[in-house]
């Protein structure tokens, strides 16, 4: 099998393999899948996808036809919003091949962290992405055919398995692997010993910044990115 860049020949193959793989991995109607198809992965959309510079496309090809692909765009943040495989090669480990060769496309690109995408009621894709490591870390409505899904948003990042931190006065903090969902990545209580039973404050896994306090409701705020957490209590000013 090999798995290169996509080229403006295999569009029709890649519109075939997401159709496939939408029917096989959601419970919806074929209308809804016709528009998610035409919305997603069309003509234009695809055509789009493959001339943009900030868009990677890499499909898998076995016996000279496209099995499986990616589609990602390219920043800051990699962000994977399509991973397809064909119904009748998947147990094969394609799917995670091409995550892996995503992952190191993006890297070179100059994405320093990682994110997938998927509907909620995909219950394998949801499994797959925290099979390779990946940690729910928010959601967000998007239409398609007229019907509001859920997608959740996955993130793999270079800090997910950091132990300690370190303070601009040289301080070592220690954190704790639990985390609470942001509006742009999570945040970790840190403490100020190995033990982890005197609290510093929370750290900001979306831009390694520190918040050593929360609002009366449980709210939190990155003063350097402006991450903001959900509320403990109900909030309806946060509405």
């Amino acid at each position: 099998m090999e798995i290169r860049e996509a080229n403006a020949t295999d569009q029709d193959e890649i519109t075939e393999v997401a159709r496939q793989s939408l029917q096989a991995s959601y419970a919806l109607s074929p209308a809804i899948i016709d528009e998610a198809v035409t919305q997603w992965h069309g003509d234009e959309a695809s055509t789009a996808a493959l001339e943009r510079s900030d868009r990677l496309v890499l499909v898998a090809v076995r016996d000279d036809d496209v099995v499986g692909f990616t589609e990602s765009t390219v920043g800051t943040y990699g962000d994977i919003h399509w991973l397809h495989v064909a119904p009748a090669d998947r147990g094969r480990g394609i799917g995670s091949e091409l995550f892996e060769r995503t992952l190191t496309a993006l890297q070179e690109r100059g994405a320093k962290r990682l994110r997938g995408r998927v509907l909620n009621v995909n219950a394998e894709g949801n499994a797959f992405y925290e099979r390779h490591g990946l940690r729910r870390v928010d959601a967000r409505q998007v239409n398609v055919g007229g019907r509001s899904f859920v997608e959740n948003i996955y993130a793999k990042m270079a800090d997910a398995k950091r132990e300690t931190v370190t303070t601009q006065a040289g301080e070592q903090l220690y954190v704790a692997p639990d985390h609470d969902l942001g509006s742009n990545g999570v945040f970790q209580a840190v403490y100020t010993d190995p033990e982890r039973t005197e609290q510093y404050g929370y750290y900001c896994a979306r831009c390694d910044g520190l918040a050593t306090a929360m609002d009366a409701m449980g709210r939190l705020e990155c003063a350097d990115c402006g991450n903001v957490s959900k509320p403990a209590r109900w909030d309806a000013a946060y509405l």
